[in-house]
């Protein structure tokens, strides 16, 4: 099994190349099988690998061994515990704000305006990070402040993409109270909009928060499909009128798929 681990280095023309060895890449084959099968039998994984039976054999049995791999009473294939315990490694170690910092930059200098990170904090949203806009005016949103949910669109696309059941739960006990004159603080019209943010990807605010202030949020997702932040572009109101939206809703999106990737999400997952 030595030489699953291996790396072949050698010189050439001056500069030290790495050349992964091709039972390396063969293992991640099969492991990859794993991303959209949570079980395979050994013949499905000859047929989906391509592999031949003989090397399949040998190297499923060291996956197994090394616990990578985990074979129940029916004989089928499953990802080990082992990966269980790395994927909490991952998870802890990766701080969302030192993540997402650079790609918010570059949103900033794309647009402009400030560019703001949230988290759920129970009932609440609470701004994790933030890049000020350039323009002469002064946002009172700041690193610490909390809103509730229902209200701005960097708290409300976070409630959007809730699981339902965890969504209702908190629609049902929350009461709902105007902060500014564009305060959401009809249940029937907060569902309309939340499953309309479902359907098209992000949220728009007006005056929720504080007035002639507009914000344009996108969720973030994790490898698992949950939402665990958003990020939004807030400026004046005047700068966020219908025609001007799409061409910022397209940037402001993109930047929140950024991020979500680095914590393994991918398009093709559906949101939980």
């Amino acid at each position: 099994m030595e030489n699953l681990y291996c790396l072949n280095i050698f010189r050439k023309g001056g500069e030290t190349v790495r050349s992964i060895n091709k039972t390396v890449v063969k293992s991640m084959d099969i492991l990859n099988l794993f991303l959209t099968h949570s079980k395979l039998s050994f013949n499905e994984i000859v047929q989906f690998s391509g592999i031949p039976r003989t090397s399949i054999y040998r190297m499923v049995i060291s996956l197994e061994e090394m616990g990578l791999l985990d074979k129940d009473d029916n004989g089928e294939y499953s990802l080990g515990l082992l990966f269980l315990q790395f994927g909490h490694l991952v998870a802890e170690r990766l701080d969302i704000r030192q993540v997402a910092l650079p790609i918010m930059q570059k949103l900033h200098d794309k647009v402009g305006e400030s560019v703001n990170l949230s988290v759920q904090d129970g009932e609440e949203a609470l701004y994790v990070e933030r890049l000020n806009t350039n323009q002469y005016v002064r946002l009172h949103m700041s690193i610490g402040q909390r809103t509730p949910l229902y209200a701005g669109a960097c708290s409300r696309v976070i409630l959007a993409f809730l699981p339902h059941d965890k969504k209702e739960k908190y629609l049902e006990k929350i009461v709902m109270k105007s902060i500014a004159p564009g305060t959401i603080t009809d249940k029937e019209k907060l569902r309309l909009i939340l499953e309309e943010s479902q359907q098209i990807g992000y949220t728009v605010s007006h005056s929720e928060l504080e007035n002639y202030i507009a914000e344009i949020a996108a969720p973030i997702f994790n490898y698992k499909g949950h939402v665990i932040a958003s990020i939004s572009i807030e400026g004046l109101d005047v700068n966020y009128q219908k025609m001007m939206l799409p061409p910022l809703i397209e940037k402001v999106k993109n930047a929140a798929l950024e991020i979500s990737q680095k914590f393994g999400y991918t398009q093709t997952m559906p949101y939980r």
